[in-house]
């Protein structure tokens, strides 16, 4: 039998079948090893506010603005600058409106194609000429690369281009065409886009965020805990089921459900109204939402109480099926006195603000009455049936983890369960015994199991950890001593709504710890550092999101208008680029509208967090170690070639 090196280089021969191929592929690779790294963005939390982060992509979080200050200097004002912008991030928009004011539309038409040629070919100056190619919209592929490709042989450089610009008006094209050189040039601004958990839940447009990512050129993302409960949701899990819907009812987006993912809350709604028909539900007021009218928000605070108690009785028969999740503190249905109006926690009494439960069973607390039991399949059955919420839940499976180690950076949401002392937390997962990476790594394959295990035992235990993950003090993801929202809802008293976090939070600037977890997860501490999502920064107390002389970055900056108030940003973004680490903090997005009509732009400001001593190269990224194993395998093939243990097929 030939040896496996033998066989690999044959099978790379079909690819490399002469010496001069060989020869041109090495050549070809080693110079991309020797041009400057891609521009990397992360982002967070960013909890369905999609028009937001929509703009942040569009804008590259503040990279097209520098490439035009880099082009043109001192030589447009700033008016044009920013009129150039909002053209480059809405092409179609903006040319439409200009169509009714502008009286010479064909200069308009050159002036601003000059101007985009420019940024374009500034934009494309650190890629090979082969991946500008391949991210070159189809229909103007070759027209664009003449124009951004500098050309040594022509000696009238101006009249050439002049000639191929005037054409491309000529024929009713312009506008098509700046279109795609716009679109071409917010692609080349970011190379690689990470999103550190959290699309999911609070903000209206998840799914619509959703489906940019899937058209995205480049993406990974780390799984958040509200990302891990909509997967859980659409794997069928019942308990991840009522949370997503009490969520959306909290901040009055069931919307997301019914117009998003086309999943009929008719049933719930009906059953809403008889069984909580003449109660107020006072204690379940909708949270951050503003436009709705009366009549709706009675609506949704009877969906949202029915589906909490339903989800409180669910969650009840998770844990006693799941005795090693150590749960059983949380199940309080049983611990309420509804004659008296009290519950019993940790031996104090405290007064219920709400005891009008007509579908709970003292005798069998956790058991759903059967028009419950009717909903919960029907909805369950509707999650588990819509094609385009398990597309998104299957993109998240492909492009996502817990966890990613990316160019020596380590990127997780949430922490990195520790005890008091830094020690990495013991977890028991199914009568085994996890910390630190092997957690995470277990927890992954869990979710994995939920959908893809063929055992119905271990795909049902996949599921109900996707709900552990949401809410367990062990949970990387949670990292609280408990989800204190039975509390919230109906204990007046503050000390029940506490939530004590992990020890993490507080040694977060201890270096000794954070390194023992990147040494953890395979890092060389020397220029690592720990990008972390979950917690918002309050930037508005003077809270720093670098935190422990740099090494670890915490970017959950408020991009849900709900945090917005606490932290007095709108999100940021880490740029990570050939010269170093910028940290980016965004002011509040006003509309798609404004940003076209006004020509508004967010407002960011830029902190250097890291400046590269010398300009990093590809080679010093992942993909330049991937180069180099190809160059290597290729110096192989090529020896092979020479030695005649493989023939070339000439």
């Amino acid at each position: 039998m030939k040896d496996l090196e033998l066989r690999y280089l044959e099978r790379l021969s079909d690819l490399y079948p002469t010496i001069a191929a060989a020869s041109t592929e090495i050549i070809n690779l080693q110079s991309i090893l020797n041009l400057p790294k891609g521009t990397e963005n992360f982002l967070t939390d960013i909890h369905g506010e999609h028009e937001a982060f929509s703009h942040v992509l569009k804008n590259g979080s503040g990279s097209v603005r520098r490439k035009i200050d880099d082009v043109f200097g001192n030589t447009l004002t700033k008016k044009d600058k920013q009129s150039l912008a909002t053209l480059i991030y809405y092409p179609k928009e903006k040319m439409k409106r200009v169509k009714k004011i502008e009286p010479n539309l064909e200069d308009w038409y050159k002036i601003n194609l000059y101007r985009l040629i420019e940024v374009s070919k500034r934009a494309a100056s650190k890629y090979t000429r082969s991946k500008v190619r391949k991210a070159l919209p189809k229909d103007f592929a070759y027209v664009i690369e003449e124009l951004i490709t500098e050309k040594a042989e022509i000696n009238d450089k101006e009249s050439y281009y002049n000639a191929i610009i005037s054409t491309i008006i000529n024929i009713g094209r312009a506008e098509e065409f700046i279109a795609a050189i716009s679109e071409l040039i917010q692609r080349l601004v970011v190379d690689h886009l990470h999103i550190v958990g959290d699309i999911y839940d609070r903000g209206p447009g998840p799914h619509i965020i959703m489906e940019k990512l899937t058209s995205y050129h480049s993406v990974d993302i780390q799984w958040g805990n509200h990302d891990v409960l909509w997967m859980g949701a659409a794997a069928g899990q019942r308990a991840c089921i009522a949370n997503v819907i009490r969520i959306c009812a909290r901040y009055g987006n069931l919307a997301i459900l019914e117009d998003g993912y086309g999943i009929n809350l008719l049933p719930l709604a009906t059953f809403a109204l008889t069984k909580y028909k003449d109660d107020p539900c006072t204690c379940f007021a909708l949270k951050d939402h503003e436009e709705i009218t009366v009549h709706e928000q009675d609506m949704n605070q009877k969906m949202h109480k029915a589906i909490s108690i339903i989800q409180f009785k669910i969650e009840g028969q998770v844990i006693a099926r799941n005795p090693s999740f150590a749960l059983e503190q949380r199940n309080l249905l049983d611990k309420m006195d509804l004659e008296k109006g009290v519950i019993q926690i940790d031996r104090n009494e405290y007064q219920l603000l709400d005891t009008n439960f007509p579908t709970l069973d003292p005798s069998d607390p956790f058991a759903l009455s059967e028009e419950e039991e009717t909903i919960m399949e029907r909805l369950e059955q509707a999650f588990l049936g819509c094609d385009s919420l398990q597309k998104h839940m299957r993109f998240l499976l492909t492009k996502g983890g817990l966890f990613k180690v990316y160019n020596n950076n380590l990127l997780y949401h949430g922490c990195v369960p520790l005890n008091e002392d830094g020690s990495f937390q013991v977890a028991e997962i199914y009568g085994k015994k996890y910390k630190g990476k092997a957690l995470y790594e277990v927890l992954d394959s869990y979710v994995r199991k939920g959908f893809f295990e063929i055992d119905p035992v271990e795909r049902e235990h996949g599921k109900d950890m996707m709900w552990y993950i949401w809410l367990n003090p062990n949970s990387p993801l949670f990292g609280k001593d408990k989800m204190a929202t039975f509390e919230r809802y109906f204990i007046a008293e503050k000390e029940t709504h506490v939530e004590k976090k992990n020890p993490y939070y507080y040694l977060i600037e201890n270096e000794q710890v954070m390194d023992s977890i990147l040494v953890e997860f395979g890092l060389n501490i020397k220029g690592a550092h720990i990008v972390n999502g979950h917690v918002p920064v309050k930037q508005k107390n003077g809270e720093n999101p670098i935190k422990c002389n740099g090494k670890v970055l915490v970017i959950d900056g408020g991009f849900s208008k709900a945090y917005q108030k606490e932290t007095g940003i709108a999100g940021y973004t880490l740029i990570y680029n050939s010269y170093g680490l910028l940290l980016v903090a965004h002011e509040p997005f006003e509309s798609t509208e404004a940003a076209i009509e006004k020509e508004s732009d967010i407002h960011s400001e830029s902190r250097l967090v890291q400046r590269a001593v010398m300009r990093r190269l590809v080679g010093d990224t992942d993909a330049g170690k991937e180069l180099r194993e190809q160059i290597a395998d290729l110096e192989k093939l090529l020896e092979a070639y020479r030695s005649g243990r493989i023939v070339e097929k000439l």
